[in-house]
């Protein structure tokens, strides 16, 4: 019902009254910013990477050839050759050792190419994966800083020497990046904060799940961006990845997501695997890359830590320019973990992969006062009553932190040293 005021100034004033089942007056919402979005290039395959069918034969051209099989009756028709496809210019362009086929690849690895077929598993290719006992690693969970755990697959003996030789004979002479300083030669975590020294304001962001998320498929895309055949970069790419066993637990008192290891993915702590991620990141390291210098801004990625930095007219831009970042990461199929992400002021310690660049590279101040204490009570007490976490080699631990120190400060790393030199390792 109406209220008797409305009444009354409807029969005194002559003025509408309201309806009581008006709706209200809406108000206008200021309409949303739109974020800009980046548009893919359309872009034309070249003649000699497009999709070509192999050939097919009678006979197995070589071992292991995979048979050609009839869907309908599930007989074999033939077999497949897919040793065909091989750039030999671009093995040649990089100084990569040239095989093609199952039987040269064992021969360059110096193995019986029945072993080989073994450590890739190449036996057991339509099979379930093996048990843990029966695996190529050895795994082994850590404890991280939240409640996670981070499962590390160590290769065992033959394998990890198999995989050495494919780093250092093939993965060790293709260039990477320029802006990525994680595992390379001549690079390190200072030439990594070097280019951030100085900065008005500095952003950090974390890759998540870096090393599973790069699985089975792009490592055989990358063996194939090399030069090498189909048939060679399969084989390159299952001694390069694994997938955990079904009957691995996870420790109590913690989480971890094996979803992504259930599936064939770069190990974390297999001697290929630094290198691999380098190689496969390497358009993600373009493209951030060109979009830091289209901002005026700086960009380094050190493994799976990506940092920009810049001036105070590229601060005002950090809401236009974060969002393009995280479509650049997802359309590059990597992930970010949002927790991680940090926008650090000059007014802050600006730290770097552990450097601090706030006016040049240099330790943090904690960690070096923490590291003098331990050196000073050594002097005093004993280096025995100092080793709280049980090292086994203390006397090298602290040799290692004091190197550490000295990479980012000689003079520091000089005043340590020389309090190092004073212990007496007999008490």
């Amino acid at each position: 019902m109406l209220s008797l005021w409305k009444r009354l100034k409807a029969v005194l004033f002559g003025m509408p009254a309201a309806s009581a089942h008006a709706p209200r007056a809406r108000r206008r919402r200021r309409p949303r910013r739109k974020r800009p979005r980046l548009v893919p290039l359309r872009r034309r395959l070249q003649h000699e990477r497009r999709w070509t069918q192999p050939t097919t034969c009678e006979s197995p051209p070589y071992r292991f050839a995979r048979q050609k099989l009839n869907l309908r009756t599930g007989e074999a028709t033939g077999y497949f050759d897919l040793s065909q496809d091989g750039r030999l210019e671009q093995l040649e362009r990089w100084g990569l050792p040239v095989f093609f086929t199952p039987d040269e690849l064992a021969g360059w690895l110096g193995l019986h190419v029945g072993r080989v077929a073994w450590l890739a598993d190449r036996v057991t290719w339509h099979r379930d994966v093996p048990l843990e006992k029966r695996c190529h690693y050895g795994y082994r969970f850590l404890k991280k800083r939240s409640d996670d755990w981070r499962l590390i697959e160590a290769p065992k003996p033959v394998l990890k020497e198999v995989q050495r030789k494919i780093h250092h004979g093939i993965l060790r002479r293709v260039p990477i990046h320029p802006a990525a300083h994680g595992f390379a030669r001549g690079r390190s975590i200072v030439s990594n904060a070097r280019p951030h020294v100085g900065r008005q304001v500095i952003l950090k962001l974390d890759l998540a799940n870096f090393y599973t998320t790069i699985g089975y498929p792009r490592v055989v895309a990358i063996f194939r961006s090399l030069g090498y055949s189909r048939e060679a970069a399969v084989w390159l790419a299952r001694l390069t990845t694994s997938r955990v066993p079904h009957n691995l637990k996870v420790p109590r008192g913690g989480k971890c997501n094996l979803y992504y290891y259930r599936q064939r993915h770069l190990p974390q702590g297999a001697p290929t695997s630094p290198a691999l991620a380098n190689l496969s990141a390497y358009s993600l390291d373009v493209r951030l890359s060109g979009m830091a210098r289209a901002f005026g801004a700086q960009y380094t990625r050190y493994a799976d830590d990506l940092t920009f930095s810049g001036d105070r007219r590229w601060e005002r831009l950090l809401s236009t320019f974060i969002p393009l970042v995280q479509q650049i990461i997802r359309s590059e199929r990597f992930f970010v973990q949002h927790k991680k992400r940090q926008v650090i002021r000059r007014s802050q310690r600006q730290v770097v992969t552990g450097v601090v660049v706030n006016e040049r590279t240099g330790a943090c101040r904690p960690d070096y006062d923490r590291l003098k204490a331990i050196l000073h009570n050594c002097i005093r007490h004993g280096p025995s009553t100092q080793n709280r976490s049980n090292v086994s080699d203390f006397r090298s631990h602290l040799s290692g932190r004091i190197a550490h120190i000295c990479q980012l400060d000689a003079a520091k790393g000089a005043r340590l040293r020389w309090w190092f030199e004073q212990i007496d390792w007999s008490r």
